[in-house]
Parts: structure tokens; sequence; C-alpha cells
């Protein structure tokens, strides 16, 4: 899961938050019922948001679903942007740097739009 840390607040991708699904997997329902029940904010198409009091109960809740073998790791790891500087001791067990993406090239870039001129 996509993750960065601003002012001791530790902001989850929204995109990389499990959904909750009406009849789907127990275990990610209740993934995602237990991550947002700890968030300090955990809005529809917002970064949820956690406190850094919160973070050692985050750092062990991520490792034990981890553990339980029903979730994959880009699920269970948090993925920090690589100028996030130092990671905070608690959250380093279950924290990875962001790979970056192999360059494409530019005409590539320019037909996806994902490029600004």
């Amino acid at each position: 899961m996509r993750a960065k840390i601003v002012d001791d607040i530790l902001f989850l991708h929204h995109e990389d938050v499990p959904p909750y699904k009406k009849g789907g997997s127990m275990v990610r329902n209740s993934y995602f019922w237990a991550l947002r029940s700890i968030a300090g904010r955990a809005n529809r198409d917002r970064d949820w948001e956690y406190e850094a009091e919160i973070w050692p109960a985050l750092q062990r809740m991520l490792i034990s679903f981890s553990e339980s073998g029903y979730l994959g790791l880009s699920e269970t790891i948090l993925e920090f942007p690589l100028d996030q500087g130092e990671l905070p001791a608690v959250l380093r067990p279950v924290s990875t740097w962001q790979t970056e993406l192999p360059d494409e090239p530019e005409d590539e870039l320019y037909k996806s739009g994902s490029k600004t001129i």
C-alpha cells in the first residue's frame, strides 16, 4: 500500500486500502474494518490517516494479517516514496521503498497523456 508520512500522520493511498465488498472474502472484509477502526480519518476517495500513537497497533495488525497467508504482501506492506526520509522504527518491519517505474519512451508518454508539456 502506498504510504507517506506528513507531520507525524501516516497517509495510506485511498486506492490501495482494501475495499469492503458485501458478500466478499471474510478475511479481506475483516482487514478493511480493522484498518478503518484505528484510522483517524477513513473517508471514501480520500487517503486514510493514522496518527503516530496508533502506529504500533497498525504494525501489529499488518504483521498479523500478513502472517495469516490470506493476503498478499502488496496488501500488507507500506510502500514509501524514496524521498520520504528515515522511517519510524515501529513501521520499519512492515515497510519498504517504492520502486521506480522503468522509463517509457517519450512517444508513449505523450500518447498516454501521462506527461505534461
